[in-house]
Formats: structure tokens, C-alpha cells, sequence
């Protein structure tokens, strides 16, 4: 039986060459728990919106870090990305399209953004992690399986800012 690492913490410098390490730290630890591997493609696409998203917004170009936090929960994969940063403020000059946020919405099971008490943004992912006997084909079910499949959980994502 293979062993499941349960969490992962990682502090990373608010820069473009931490988030290609970010994201192969996250699609590692997500492929050893389980998620299947449209998901860990989902986990690469997030990470990279969100940690991108601390590099060019959080510290508007000066030294930060970058916290990456993931558990695995309940079946549950959980993905924290936060920063130290300005927090969620309007910019007139921002750089990029601003379609990171609906991005990571999509792929994920649930998402949402919260301003940090300690100043700062969290990014919260979870995902449904699917096992083995979830994703083989049930007879009896295989009708509602079909209506069901690829949809998100009941959550919305939720944007919550202070």
C-alpha cells in the first residue's frame, strides 16, 4: 500500500522562478493523493494563477513571500496560496488579461479569496479527490452518473474581500 503525505508547507520569494517550483511541488503532492490526472492539470493551472497573481500584484514589484500550504482532508484536497502583499486593491495598471481568478474558479471544486487578518491574500482551491472505485462505471447508476459528472459540488466560489 502506498503511503499518502497528508500536508505540505512551503515559504517560496515572490518571484517568476517560484512559480514554476510551486507548481511542481503542488502536482506532485496532489498525484500522490490520489487526484486523478485531469486534476493534477487542474492543481498545475490554479497554482500558477494564484502564485503568479502574488508575484505581480502583492508586493507591486518589491521582495515578498509566497506561503503554499495543501492538505489532504476528507477526501479533500485542500490548496492555500498567500501572501504578505498590499492585499486586494484596485490597479489601474495592472498587468495581465484578469482572467487568472475565473480560471482557478473553473478547475477547482470550490475557491475563494480572502484578505488575511495579518495583512495579505489567501487563495483557497479545494478539490474532490476521486478514488478508484468513485471513477469505475456502476451499472446500476451509470444514469446519474452521466447527469452528474464534471459538475461542482454545491459550494459557489466566493470572493470575500475586507
Amino acid at each position: 500500500m502506498q503511503s499518502v503525505v497528508r500536508n505540505l508547507n512551503e515559504t517560496f520569494e515572490a518571484s517568476p522562478r517560484s512559480v514554476a517550483e510551486g507548481r511542481t511541488k503542488l502536482a506532485d503532492f496532489a498525484a500522490k493523493a490520489g487526484a486523478t490526472p485531469s486534476q493534477v492539470d487542474a492543481v498545475r493551472l490554479a497554482a500558477s494563477e494564484a502564485m503568479t497573481n502574488s508575484v505581480l500584484h502583492a508586493y507591486r514589484g518589491g521582495p515578498g513571500l509566497i506561503y503554499v500550504n495543501a492538505a489532504v482532508a476528507s477526501g479533500e484536497l485542500w490548496i492555500l496560496i498567500s501572501d504578505d502583499g498590499c492585499g486586494l486593491k484596485p490597479r489601474a495598471d495592472r498587468p495581465g488579461l484578469g482572467l487568472g481568478l475565473g480560471l482557478m474558479s473553473e478547475v477547482s471544486d470550490d475557491f475563494a479569496i480572502v484578505s488575511r487578518a495579518t495583512g495579505g491574500t489567501e487563495v483557497r482551491i479545494r478539490f474532490n479527490l476521486v478514488t478508484v472505485e468513485d471513477s469505475m462505471p456502476d451499472p446500476a447508476s451509470a444514469g446519474h452518473r452521466a447527469e452528474s459528472h464534471g459538475q461542482r459540488s454545491g459550494f459557489s466560489p466566493s470572493m470575500s474581500v475586507a
